[in-house]
């Protein structure tokens, strides 16, 4: 499936695209770079990327500029763009989800980190999703819409926040399998995220709470595993 993912990685650092484009590569995805704003708006409209990868901090058009010239093209309505910021600009980061984008990754970037954050954020695509699996799936009594981001219980329609969605989804994405505390953690916060074991314990329960408590397994010592 991989091979058949378009990510279009946008930075004016020659070494910071070539070590991208090198560690996405290898994950058999499709890659295409940009190294000013202009180019980026250029190559995303003969390229058609999933995902655009996108620096902040460019000369000429910044990241936010391109941001908003790619959202005002109804062509990239599905396309998702994660920005690459310095850590701790958290203004910056707040203007840059403000103006569509849908994630960002700090640098210095480690590339393990790098190729965990970019798959999860992949998830989230809708015509990758409905590819991957169909995006409207039924367990038991539990209705989940991976496109909308809906859930329902029986008739009942269901509130989650975003990560105990992203906590779910993972562990609907292969049931029966157990798991484990440190794949939950990787998967669903990220590697950058510092959370102890009681973040997954608190959205466990929650999850329970709203779904019934038989759903979901606890393998004591080990993780959880999602039982219909």
């Amino acid at each position: 499936m991989s091979d058949s993912i378009k990510i279009l990685i946008v930075d004016d650092e020659e070494d910071i695209r070539e070590l991208l484009r090198y560690n996405l590569g290898k994950e058999g995805y499709l890659i295409e770079t940009a190294e000013n704003g202009l180019e980026a708006i250029e190559k995303a409209r003969s390229f058609g990327p999933h995902l655009i990868v996108l620096d902040i901090m460019m000369e000429g058009m910044d990241g936010i500029e391109v941001c908003e010239k790619i959202r005002e093209d109804e062509s990239f309505n599905q396309a998702l763009i994660v920005f690459l910021t310095a850590r701790g600009e958290s203004f910056t980061q707040i203007s840059a989800l403000e103006t569509g984008g849908d994630d960002f990754i700090s640098k210095p970037i480690k590339p393990s980190v790098f190729k965990s954050r970019i798959k999860a954020i992949l998830r989230r695509h809708p015509s990758l999703g409905s590819a991957q699996s169909e995006s409207i799936s039924t367990y038991g009594d539990l209705t989940i819409d991976r496109e909308k981001f809906t859930l329902l219980v029986g008739e009942k329609d269901i509130s989650l926040a975003k990560k105990e969605f992203e906590l779910l989804e993972l562990l609907l994405s292969k049931p029966g399998k157990v798991f484990k505390r440190l794949e939950i953690l990787r998967e669903v916060w990220g590697r950058e995220v510092i959370v102890g074991d009681r973040t997954i314990d608190v959205h466990i329960r929650k999850l329970r709470e709203k779904i019934g408590i038989d759903y979901i397994q606890t393998m004591k010592g080990v993780g959880y595993k999602f039982n219909f």
